[in-house]
């Protein structure tokens, strides 16, 4: 699901989109449902190449397209079925305040290090020590997005970034809601993913769009984002699972 720096009450229908961009960039749409009692920030660390800086990640203003999801599912007529799924594998300084920018109805900010989060705002930084308790990510960098309280469905928030293992394909669904790192977590995401020209990833165990994502998407008003001419591959992750980052990793 992702990471917030305060406690939610609520957060369901995670849905999250990954494509393999050009020049070992990715693609990611992430939207859910939130209800929070007061503002926070969602945080979503990401494998980025090391040394990529703090313009790293291009964010993506989708909200002139809120039905991004919505369409996509026009590729699948048949509601994927709850089930379980292979298990996924894991892919204080001081300085000058973080660029933040606009990004449709979000502010949002890149945090290349774990270190740079003193460069934020104290009601979007995570617990002290949290990141201690997950060092797999000592080497991440991490997109930071700014939500209002109360109840919404979080418009499509989108961007891309250069990653560190350009042939694997990253969905981040760590889970970090109450301020603590659980061994697992409950699970309600959608996963959604298309191929790039060089991926060999085993897509065998997802369901398959009915035909390329140009016939059913509005493709100017998702900008970069798909590939018109593929076909989209979608997973439903439902229930108790380990609390990691999903990773599809090409075979060749």
């Amino acid at each position: 699901m992702c990471c917030f720096s305060r406690p939610v009450d609520s957060v369901s229908a995670t849905n999250i989109f990954a494509r393999s961009g050009a020049d070992g960039r990715q693609f990611v749409v992430y939207s859910m449902t939130l209800r929070a009692p007061e503002d926070l920030a969602m945080v979503l660390p990401l494998p980025v190449k090391p040394g990529s800086g703090e313009k790293a990640v291009e964010f993506i203003d989708l909200k002139d397209y809120a039905d991004f999801f919505t369409d996509l599912k026009k590729g699948f007529p048949v509601p994927p079925p709850p089930g379980p799924i292979a298990r996924s594998s894991f892919g204080a300084v001081s300085g000058s305040k973080l660029e933040v920018v606009s990004v449709g109805n979000f502010e949002a900010s890149f945090v290349p290090t774990v270190t740079d989060f003193s460069r934020l705002d104290e009601r979007f930084r995570l617990p002290v020590g949290t990141w201690d308790k997950l060092p797999a990510y000592r080497d991440h960098g991490f997109a930071v997005f700014k939500l209002k309280s109360g109840n919404a469905k979080v418009h499509p928030m989108a961007f891309s970034f250069p990653r560190a293992k350009p042939a694997e394909l990253f969905f981040p669904t760590v889970h970090i809601h109450d301020g603590k790192v659980h061994k697992d977590a409950e699970f309600d995401h959608v996963l959604y993913c298309q191929r790039g020209p060089s991926d060999q990833f085993n897509l065998l165990a997802w369901d398959e769009s009915v035909r390329p994502v140009g016939l059913f998407m509005q493709m100017p008003k998702a900008k970069s984002i798909l590939d018109g001419s593929e076909h989209c591959y979608r997973r439903a992750l439902h229930g108790m699972w380990p609390n990691k980052d999903f990773t599809l990793k090409s075979e060749a």
